[in-house]
């Protein structure tokens, strides 16, 4: 996986074999991916790698992430149960994602058409983490580990197969991960994890 930003955008992000060639998803959507990169730059976000996409952070937290797959890409928020999504534009990346957290598109034109409610909803979510506010905990639910909320923001398959996971399933990553002393820990158990969680299995499952 890339880890040098300037990588992704003229080679792509290194996690498949279409890694540096002409049928990578990246080289389909160059010029719109290169526009949502200037605004996100424009807006003053930090650019870094993450996950081997392009994140974008301010205040110390992580604000976006772009990704790029063969039907579409995507600028997908952190933090998502914040965002008020006044112009309707945000859509969940799987039927069982608990919030609304990316815009889409399907076209390299549409980014410039959308600069300025792109630029809102960037400002709105840096607002969000100069005041350190994240989403309020869900009746019933759980407090997730920050490095679980985060690898989950950046994978949509993951996303996907954690939150179709059983209660119970979700609780035994919890408990495995918050036993962790370090974040790096729990950075480590969680790619252990990844193939468990897809085959929608419990962290104790074989």
């Amino acid at each position: 996986m890339i880890t040098d930003i300037e990588d992704f955008f003229s080679r792509g992000c290194g996690r498949c074999a279409r890694f540096d060639t002409a049928d990578c998803s990246v080289k389909q959507w160059t010029e719109g991916l290169g526009t949502l990169r200037r605004i996100c730059r424009d807006v003053g976000l930090e650019e870094t790698v993450k996950w081997a996409h392009p994140c974008y952070m301010h205040a110390g937290r992580n604000i976006a992430l772009i990704g790029a797959l063969r039907g579409d890409f995507r600028l997908n928020f952190f933090n998502a149960g914040l965002m008020q999504d006044p112009d309707g534009v945000l859509e969940r990346q799987g039927p069982n994602t608990r919030h609304p957290d990316m815009i889409r598109f399907a076209g390299n034109d549409q980014v410039a058409a959308m600069e300025s409610i792109i630029r809102s909803y960037l400002e709105e979510a840096m607002a969000y983490a100069e005041k350190g506010l994240k989403p309020p905990k869900e009746e019933g639910g759980f407090d997730l580990p920050d490095e679980l909320v985060e690898a989950l923001d950046a994978e949509p398959e993951l996303a996907e197969a954690f939150h179709a996971l059983t209660t119970g399933r979700q609780k035994s990553y919890v408990i495995a991960l918050s036993s962790a002393k370090t974040s790096q820990t729990r950075i480590n158990r969680i790619a252990k994890f990844r193939d468990k969680i897809i085959a929608g299995k419990g962290a104790t499952e074989r």
